[in-house]
């Protein structure tokens, strides 16, 4: 009963229930440049002429990193060369992994049957929440239907869960590097997020020292992601159940964001955190879109393991706030029974056998480049690379070495600047092994063009530091 009754935090914050920040920032929005007060309701506005409408605080707040970035990006690819690009997380987009024909049957039968063209409820038809109760049901956890909402993809699920756990001013604790739309989610609702750091030399592993000093009065949770996107680490079970201990200790519910469950090279395994969880309540966050490679399908899910009863009031706020929408589609909810208990296992190791091949060669043939240094993955489907960027004394950042790449090589990476993580860049692994190859060949053929030797770098000029 630790979770009850033990030393909840160093000290817990006020629950920020007021809006005084936010109102703050209307009023002043309400001034115009002179200081004078502008006309701010429609009885107010009449018989003035139209004026550029405000974009509402939310949308203000809201960006995602990586669009941001990358439309940014001067993009201009070598005429000669067809593009590639290695940065996309969508394992459909080159065409070599498809899903398994008896999802397709599935669906076709789901949608011919028209029990499923009507509106569901909002936290996702019953048969499909006992489905994924059981798919996801272990010797240590049995989930229930009450313990499951269908949200529309794993994205609005971590949304849902934020949402629910945290208010504005107060934050949350997420992976450096990290999937960006954390941030993203969070700050959008005014909700501040702190990075806790990802060990490169430990194979992504986090660094629990620098995890616990992170937390603070404000701290509502921690979320982790395991199996990671960027990093493609996998956490051994001592891992977990490290990270677990402190959680317990200050009382943090935990967001698992896995996503890539069971998406695991050999001689790797998977532990759902919440196998490991006798205490702390967790939301895991999951769907079809990776695993089973339907992305576009947009079927994600929330799972709730609460084992001393105290996330009551969760519960009650996460079928609140599913009720803003109408879940995901109803046509794949109806073929979700058959899809997740039809699928041969060979299936799901075939994909991963592939993914994990693409990612050998990968950092054999990168291992091989001057200036790059890749990290070899544990699992997902992302390697990150790092840049000696000083070696490339043509380049301030990597974000123009990649640029300039593109423009003679037709070849684009996520730059690290995607991730707030500087002088590396992501690399996505579910392409053919002829265009890996070719992939290779490129950064080779690049990289041996702009590197050079410390002997050669001018005497007195100071290493680049990277600023993105």
């Amino acid at each position: 009963m630790a979770w009850l009754l033990g030393n909840k935090r160093k000290t817990r914050g006020k629950r920020p229930e007021d809006l005084s920040d936010v109102a703050g920032c209307v009023c002043q929005k309400q001034m115009n440049c002179e200081g004078e007060k502008m006309p701010t309701s429609p009885l107010e506005k009449q018989g003035v002429d139209w004026e550029s409408a405000p974009v509402s605080l939310l949308a203000s707040r809201t960006h995602n990193p990586i669009r941001t970035v990358v439309e940014g990006c001067k993009l201009q690819p070598c005429p000669a060369k067809p593009m590639i690009a290695l940065s996309l997380g969508d394992p459909t987009v080159f065409g070599n992994l498809n899903p398994h024909e008896e999802v397709i049957c599935n669906v076709i039968e789901s949608l011919k049957s028209s029990k499923f063209n009507g509106y569901g409820p909002s936290t996702g038809l019953e048969e499909a929440r006992i489905a994924v109760a059981d798919y996801s049901s272990t010797k240590k956890v049995r989930y229930h239907c009450k313990d499951i909402i269908l949200t529309n993809g794993s994205s609005a699920a971590i949304d849902y869960c934020i949402t629910c756990l945290a208010n504005p001013g107060q934050n949350i604790l997420i992976p450096f590097p990290g999937f960006p739309l954390y941030k993203t989610l969070a700050e959008s609702l005014g909700i501040k997020t702190k990075p806790y750091n990802l060990m490169p030399t430990k194979s992504w592993m986090i660094d629990l020292n620098h995890l616990r000093n992170q937390i603070d009065e404000n701290t509502v949770a921690i979320l982790i992601n395991n199996p990671s996107n960027p990093c493609g680490s996998v956490f051994s079970y001592q891992h977990l159940q490290d990270v677990l201990q402190i959680a317990r200790e200050y009382h943090l519910p935990i967001i698992a964001d896995e996503i890539y469950e069971n998406m695991v090279f050999r001689g790797q395994e998977f532990f759902p955190i919440a196998d490991l969880s006798e205490d702390v309540p967790i939301l895991t966050c999951s769907g079809l879109s990776k695993r089973f490679l339907v992305p576009g399908w947009r079927v994600g899910w929330i799972k709730i393991h609460d084992p001393l009863d105290v996330f009551t009031e969760i519960r009650r706020g996460l079928v609140s706030i599913s009720q803003k929408t109408l879940g995901c589609s109803t046509i794949i909810q109806g073929a979700l029974p058959k899809i997740l208990t039809g699928i041969p296992q060979k299936y799901f190791e075939d994909v991963m056998d592939t993914i994990e091949k693409t990612a050998k060669l990968a950092h054999s043939m990168i291992n091989e480049v001057k200036g790059l240094y890749p990290i070899m993955p544990q699992g997902a489907m992302y390697m990150m690379v790092e840049v000696d960027i000083a070696r490339f004394p043509a380049f301030k950042t990597t974000l123009e070495l990649i640029e300039r790449m593109v423009q003679e090589e037709s070849l684009f990476c996520l730059p690290g600047a995607c991730f707030d993580y500087p002088n590396y860049m992501r690399v996505v692994l579910t392409l053919p092994e002829e265009l890996i190859l070719e992939a290779c060949k490129r950064f080779k053929d690049f990289c041996g063009r702009y590197y050079k030797d410390a002997k050669d770098v001018q005497q007195g000029e100071s290493p680049i530091i990277s600023t993105e």
